[in-house]
């Protein structure tokens, strides 16, 4: 039995997982189109690996970037490039940007997948390539490569931690997961011990996720797994946040400005566990992933193993359509969701829920009142932020003070939005203000870069002034040798 710890912070929030648990989970329809959007995490824009009318088959790499931090990715179904369109990104910025459209044809053609089942005797660093190459990255929200996670030099570690633990409202996807597949969740487990050569794995799942335990210490007990610990965690949110989680279940803190590599622990989603076993073991990348769709704006709320790249009205669809009461669209949960101008936009694989929101499911319905200085916003804060000071400097544009105040470690969760009896969007403040501090950086990069071009060009014109001066010195000095040579070896009148 192991102990467990508490985090500063965090509340006690209406769960809504029934509507979508309850129902079985199925399997989406092949869709009529795929969506990629040309959009890396970190801003860099994709190069398309095929052309307008090329026919592509499933597992295809489709959309690619020469980087590390930009996994590739792979056509989820067969059929014909139609081309790269301007559409909407399924992002909170709602820019329009280059998306590759692949028209179905309905075949479901597939690659030849290429596995292996005895993976033990592969040297780490070439599965790391091989989960580079299969698409993997974070599913739990963040899609932060897989491949870079796992290779955490300098760093030594000694504990795997797979989170489970579900916490935001609405949101089943994970504990679906457990459920349906609880033997590849600790068969990846398995593998990232190797790859991490460490022997000891905490699996943490929600204490409410009943169903998800037992099918998990049932299929523990049909197969040898190794040192996994199936632990369940407090309902409160946000533990499911990853440093967060690492404070329940080992009692140590992530420096501020750190990473958890820094204190011996890489954590992953249960999901992305298990798509790194699929892509090792089969071959096949990740094309699919489980996402939640509910809200009482949809008939039928559930959960789905969709196509990445699959329209969400598609999904919606599939789910029965929209009830009368829908009203927004929000891609994410209720807490550190985004909402969503139409339901032509794509899921991607950081989609992890869609919530079609009735009236009053959201937080951002509530009219904001000027601040009255409570306080619970700083109580809530599971981080340990003043959130009020925050809000003061982010309206004053006073980003050295919002510096000042850890702006950076604020991970967005919502706590003090849902505590604020003002409901003032304190997230939307400290988001819009975290983009202007990131555009400040980047304006302060791109001045340093021009002082320090000046300042290359100065002293190259300087070097070069040097050097003609001490080539002139140095011809004046040969010349007046040569006529000195002359006059003695002329004769004598």
């Amino acid at each position: 039995m192991f102990g467990l710890w508490n985090f500063d912070g965090g509340i006690h929030l209406p769960t809504h997982k029934a509507e979508s648990s309850l129902a079985p989970m199925q399997v989406a329809e092949l869709p009529k189109e795929l969506i990629y959007p040309l959009m890396m995490r970190n801003g860099e824009k994709a190069k398309p690996l095929v052309s307008t009318g090329e026919q592509v088959r499933m597992g295809q790499i489709v959309v690619g970037a020469d980087s590390w931090m930009n996994p590739p990715l792979h056509a989820a179904t067969s059929g014909k490039v139609r081309g790269i369109e301007q559409r909407l990104w399924p992002h909170p910025s709602g820019l329009v940007g280059d998306c590759m459209v692949i028209d179905v044809d309905g075949d479901d053609a597939s690659v030849e997948f290429q596995g292996t089942a005895n993976y033990a005797s592969i040297q780490p660093g070439e599965l790391l390539d091989k989960i580079h190459a299969a698409g993997i990255v974070g599913l739990g929200g963040a899609a932060f490569p897989a491949a870079v996670k796992l290779n955490p030099q300098p760093y030594a570690i000694d504990t795997l931690l797979l989170n489970g633990a579900e916490c935001e409202p609405y949101i089943t996807c994970d504990d679906s997961f457990l459920r349906h597949f609880p033997h590849e969740v600790l068969g990846g487990a398995k593998l990232l011990m190797h790859i991490l050569g460490v022997d000891r794995c905490l699996l943490a799942v929600g204490e409410d996720m009943q169903d998800a335990i037992i099918a998990l210490e049932k299929a523990q007990s049909e197969g040898e797994y190794g040192n996994i610990h199936i632990i369940p965690v407090p309902a409160i949110y946000p533990t499911g946040g990853e440093k967060q989680l690492i404070k329940v279940l080992t009692g140590r803190e992530v420096p501020a400005h750190g990473i958890p590599a820094k204190i011996g622990v890489i954590c992953q989603n249960v999901a992305t566990a298990a798509a790194i076993h699929k892509a090792i073991t089969t071959g096949e990348p990740l094309i699919s992933r489980i996402v939640t769709i509910t809200g009482r704006g949809v008939l039928h709320p559930q959960n789905l193993l969709a196509r990445i790249g699959t329209p969400v009205a598609e999904l919606v669809e599939h789910c029965g359509g929209y009830t009368d009461s829908a009203q927004r669209l929000i891609m994410g949960g209720p807490m550190m969701g985004f909402a969503l101008p139409t339901d032509d936009l794509p899921i991607t694989k950081a989609t992890n829920c869609i919530l079609v929101a009735g009236q009053g499911e959201v937080i951002h319905d509530k009219q904001a009142m000027p601040c009255i200085r409570c306080g619970a916003c700083a109580t809530a804060c599971p981080v340990s932020l003043l959130p009020q000071q925050l809000y003061w400097h982010a309206r004053a544009d006073k980003l050295d003070r919002l510096m000042d105040c850890h702006l950076p470690n604020c991970i967005e969760c919502g706590c003090c939005d849902i505590v604020c009896p003002s409901h003032i969007p304190l997230v939307q403040y400290f988001r819009s203000a975290k983009s202007k501090v990131a555009a400040k950086e980047r304006e302060r990069l791109k001045a340093d870069h021009a002082r320090l071009r000046y300042e290359a060009r100065q002293g190259r014109k300087e070097r070069e002034k040097l050097e003609r001066a001490e080539s002139a010195k140095r011809k004046k000095a040969l010349l007046y040798n040569t006529t000195k040579i002359q006059q003695k070896s002329e004769p004598v009148q």
